[in-house]
């Protein structure tokens, strides 16, 4: 058994079938890429992992606990951490106090979470705007800063949803760093979900595709861009 394991997991919205029996297992210290079109329910199985959603039926398993009737704070104090697509970070607050309102996730003390802050802020190379206003930053700086927030939960398996998007070549390229190295630094299981194939292809050990809520592949990075689903649902029938 993986670090994370779902099976058959399932979320309705009232007649709408988001994700229909997604089963998956993800191994401790890999990077799973979880792709497929708009819409086809990526970011819904990280809320159903954290249980910002109820599962409607299925299973999630972490470190072989079951949690999918867990509640989000339990999770996270678990070890499941995540970013979101859409970064709201405390505007009026410095980056480094962002940090730390994280932190306290886990710390109990001021001290603690200005430790874990100042060794997070390092780690991503915001410790040159640690003082700057989160609202100010461009945004490369709150993608990453949503990246340094999840980091100072002390995570074991982090979900990445799009941390890439919107983000210039230089920066992707410090973003796929930074990635690789929450894994071969840190020790950290990552799921991510981007659209960006550069990033994909450049950081997973396997992909899982899905479509419509359902799997359509699962496999090496390689694989699963040759697969002729996987190119249909991205880019239609009518593709040459």
């Amino acid at each position: 058994m993986g670090i994370l394991t779902l099976n058959k997991v399932t979320k309705n919205f009232g007649g709408l079938t988001a994700v229909n029996k997604v089963s998956f297992t993800v191994e401790e210290g890999e990077i799973l890429g979880l792709i497929g079109p708009n819409g086809s329910g990526k970011t819904t199985i990280f809320n159903l992992i954290n249980h910002y959603y109820p599962v409607t039926s299925g299973e999630i398993i972490f470190k072989g606990i079951n949690i999918t009737h867990k509640q989000t704070h339990e999770i996270a104090m678990l070890g499941i951490g995540r970013t979101f697509q859409v970064v709201k970070p405390l505007k009026r607050l410095s980056v480094e106090d962002n940090i730390m309102a994280a932190a306290f996730a886990r710390e109990t003390t001021f001290a603690g979470a200005r430790k874990v802050a100042r060794e997070v802020l390092e780690f991503t190379h915001l410790d040159h705007v640690a003082n700057m206003k989160a609202g100010a930053l461009p945004i490369a700086g709150r993608k990453r800063l949503e990246i340094a927030k999840a980091l100072a939960t002390r995570p074991s398996l982090l979900l990445l949803d799009e941390t890439a998007a919107g983000l210039n070549p230089s920066e992707l390229d410090e973003a796929i760093d930074i990635i690789k190295a929450i894994r071969s630094e840190l020790g950290i299981t990552i799921i991510i979900v981007e659209h960006i194939m550069k990033v994909i292809m450049n950081i997973s050990d396997r992909i899982h595709a899905i479509a419509f809520g359902t799997t359509i592949t699962e496999g090496k990075p390689e694989e699963v861009a040759k697969n002729p689903t996987v190119i249909e649902a991205y880019l239609g029938t009518d593709y040459h």
